[in-house]
Formats: C-alpha cells, sequence, structure tokens
C-alpha cells in the first residue's frame, strides 16, 4: 500500500502543477524512488511516459478552457507551457485532431483525456518463475533502431524491425553459431521512445576484430552494445510457440507484483530479452519449448 500510495502522491503533484514547469526529480521524489525507477514502472504500467501523460493532460484541459470561449488561444497556450501560438496549434492539432481556432467555432468535438487515479486490488495468485541473478559485463554487437508512439505502435515498429533487417540477423548468427539464442536489448528510455537493439553475444576477438570478418564497409551496419555489471530480476514466459506475445504481460506483473514487496528499485541500464529458440520452426517436437528470458536491471532501494 506505501507503493500504491507513493504513486498516487506523484501524479496528484504533477495535477497540481500542471500549469508550471514540472520538474520529474521532484515528481519522483513523492513516492520516495528515484526519477529513473518512477518514470520506468509509470511508462510500463500506464502505457505511455510520464511526459506523455503531462502533455495529454495539459492539451485535453486547454481544449476544455478553449472550448468554454472565455480565454485567449494565446492566453491558454502560455498557461499550458507553450511559448508560441504556432507551437500550441501543432501540438493541438496532433492530440485533437485540428487546430485550436476549429474549436471557438464548434466545429469539433475536443477529446478528453482523464486523470490518473490509482486503486488497490486484490493481486497475485499467479505463478512467474524468477530470480536475481548477478551478470558481468557482457559485450554485444547489433544495430540498432528508435521507437517511439503508443505501444501499438511499438509493437508494428518491432516487427517491421525484424522483417527489414533479415541479412543483418543472419550475419550476427553466423558471426556468433548459435542459432538457438537472440538477444534483444532496450536503453535510452526517454519521453520520445527507446532504443531496441537486435545483437549477438560474439567472441571477444570476433568483436574487436569485426572488419576483418566482414571488410570494412559490411562492419558499419554494427555497433558495440555494453551492458555494464550488475543486479538483474530475471523473468521467464511460458514455454510456447510465440513467447513474444507474452513480454509486455510478464513485464508488468514483475513490476507491479514482484517490485514492490522485494525491496528494489529499477535501476538506470539497458533492459535485456533472451529468446531460446530451441530448434527449428518445422519441428513439432519443440514448438512448445520457446520462452523468452527478461532481464530487468535492480538495485537495492535506498
Amino acid at each position: 500500500m506505501d507503493w500504491i500510495t507513493g504513486m498516487q502522491k506523484a501524479i496528484d503533484y504533477i495535477e497540481d502543477h500542471l500549469t508550471e514547469q514540472i520538474d520529474y526529480d521532484t515528481v519522483a521524489a513523492q513516492s520516495f524512488s528515484s526519477s529513473y525507477h518512477f518514470q520506468r514502472v509509470f511508462s510500463i504500467l500506464c502505457g505511455f511516459t510520464l511526459g506523455e501523460y503531462i502533455r495529454n493532460r495539459r492539451l485535453s484541459l486547454a481544449g476544455m478552457e478553449l472550448a468554454a470561449g472565455e480565454e485567449r488561444i494565446l492566453d491558454i497556450a502560455l498557461k499550458y507551457g507553450y511559448e508560441s501560438p504556432d507551437g500550441f496549434a501543432d501540438a493541438f492539432r496532433k492530440f485533437h485532431g485540428f487546430l485550436p481556432s476549429q474549436v471557438r467555432g464548434k466545429q469539433e468535438t475536443i477529446k478528453s483525456f482523464s486523470r490518473l487515479r490509482l486503486k488497490f486490488s486484490l493481486e497475485g495468485g499467479f505463478v512467474m518463475n524468477y530470480r536475481v541473478e548477478k551478470k558481468p559485463e557482457l559485450v554485444f554487437t547489433g544495430y540498432k533502431r528508435r521507437f517511439t508512439g503508443t505501444p501499438a505502435e511499438r509493437w508494428e515498429q518491432t516487427a517491421d524491425f525484424y522483417t527489414t533487417t533479415r541479412v543483418n540477423q543472419y550475419i550476427l548468427k553466423g558471426l556468433s553459431r548459435d542459432c538457438d539464442t537472440t538477444y534483444d536489448i532496450m536503453t535510452g528510455f526517454g519521453d520520445d521512445g527507446y532504443d531496441y537493439y537486435i545483437t549477438a553475444l560474439l567472441d571477444p576477438w570476433c568483436t574487436e576484430h569485426l572488419g576483418d570478418e566482414l571488410g570494412a564497409a559490411e562492419a558499419k551496419r554494427f555497433e558495440k552494445i555494453i551492458v555494464p555489471e550488475g543486479l538483474y530480476l530475471i523473468c521467464e514466459t511460458e514455454r510456447t510457440k510465440y513467447p513474444t506475445m507474452l513480454v509486455d504481460a510478464l513485464r508488468r506483473q514483475a513490476v507491479s507484483e514482484w517490485l514492490p514487496s522485494s525491496g528494489y528499485m529499477l535501476a538506470d541500464a539497458p533492459e535485456v530479452m533472451v529468446t531460446h529458440w530451441f530448434g527449428k520452426y518445422d519441428d513439432p517436437s519443440v514448438k512448445n519449448s520457446r520462452y523468452i528470458e527478461l532481464w530487468l536491471p535492480i538495485r537495492k532501494c535506498e
């Protein structure tokens, strides 16, 4: 309950300061957690970032005030942190689908983005296979794309990323000589999204001499990704044909059920997904043996 109360206090603070500049460290302090931990947990549980929540709430309230017709568009823009009418108009159009001036003419119906209120409910009773493990520094080789937008949009971006970069994947598999395991890394979390890497664990010599193995031009496809030494909560999905469909729910379960009572918080480090394929797609004996290990970086609460 302390964790739920702290999260609600942080949300209440945001709501009380929507017309002011909001400092994320101050928001996180309301829940007695680090800024990174609060923002990451918020994003996992809500499906949108802290910045998106603040922006959508401001634009929702601005729409209501415009519809009331009591203040000038410029005054409302300044009230909710926009320094120019053009910037406000662009953000307003992206959220509501039309310009602020069209609200005054009663030409369009505005959108509402409601305030978050956390409710305590009985949870648990689910089995989650996990372990807490210290990992050494790991050096991966891979390539990335920045994912942005809603969870549905990011899911589509992930699918497109995989289907349009098959050659890179085949090269990494050939270099690693491991066709049964793949490593995906998420890092660089921010209000606009995160960096998503498709990677492989290569022999150290190969990592340092990638140009000798592939040629200088081909080696430019890839970069080195260092995952620092640290403590990880490692959770496993069920064994199934399509374990990727279970990862988001597993992440939410770990954050909402295990983390609050564990004495740990999320650490500012990359998140790793390790997929174990166990054989060929057309082998009936292994089609339901696939699973994903989700590595969530953690550290002791202060």
